[in-house]
């Protein structure tokens, strides 16, 4: 029957450089989300579901700029230059006062903010552009979040039909195989079916996008590790099992 352990060492070496490099990427992509996304609404005293609820229900009182200038734009402006832009907001954001601000947005903002940024980045070249920010904050629009979606969906879902097809060449209880080849899909629909119930149903939601991601982080270092360990842990005890067989028959059975 083949297994992990039985794999020619090319394969193995392989399997493990993949599954390396997916828990790094994985680690990778939390700690971004973390600090372009979670360290910035901690800082204005935001906890986890509350984070949550606003990135994709929104803000009811705050406008999508000054959202935008607190949270994942934060750290693209010096304290005193945010704290401007955002007192300019509370003003009311009128065009006789632009002139002073426009420096700020054109200095920090346009680079990324311009004509053929594309609707993931609106254009903040203009007082025009910029008014239209000054709107409710929303969270993330039906586009937006269709958009994510199906990247996510698609893609994570092709990640672990690799990491899964790995660790189910395991030689683990095959009812251990079964939850940890499904429970990723599952979380993957929990997380983000969660993003549209927070979105459109009510931000409780988030406790499901949270309980979503844990299971999804879980069940891939459960199959990174117990597919690397018996591709080279249970490997080596293995052939230092038939070594110690071979030499204590040898001192039994002298020739």
């Amino acid at each position: 029957m083949l297994s992990l352990r039985s794999l020619p060492l090319t394969f193995r070496a392989l399997f493990s450089a993949f599954l390396i490099v997916i828990g790094i990427g994985y680690l990778t992509a939390l700690s971004l989300l973390f600090l372009v996304d979670i360290q910035p609404h901690q800082k204005q005293g935001l906890n986890l579901v509350q984070d949550i609820s606003v990135t994709y229900h929104g803000q009811p009182k705050v406008s999508r700029l000054e959202a935008a200038l607190n949270g994942p734009m934060a750290t693209m402006l010096s304290s005193e230059k945010r704290s401007r832009a955002i007192n300019w907001i509370h003003d009311g954001g009128q065009i006789e006062d632009y002139p002073q601000l426009k420096p700020i947005f054109q200095e920090q903002c346009i680079t990324c903010h311009n004509a053929q940024s594309g609707p993931q980045l609106p254009p903040l070249t203009s007082y025009e552009d910029i008014h239209k920010l000054l709107a409710t904050d929303v969270g993330l629009t039906i586009a937006q979040l269709a958009r994510v979606s199906h990247i996510h969906l698609l893609g994570i879902s092709i990640i672990f039909l690799l990491t899964g097809t790995i660790f189910a060449l395991s030689e683990v209880p095959v009812q251990v195989r079964v939850i940890l080849v499904t429970v990723p899909y599952l979380s993957i629909v929990m997380d983000i079916g969660s993003w549209w119930g927070t979105k459109y149903l009510d931000p409780v939601f988030a406790y499901i996008v949270i309980a979503g991601g844990v299971l999804m982080g879980l069940a891939l270092a459960g199959q990174i590790f117990i597919s690397l360990w018996q591709m080279w842990a249970a490997s080596l005890k293995a052939a230092l099992k038939s070594v110690r067989d071979k030499y204590r028959a040898a001192r039994h059975h002298p020739a």
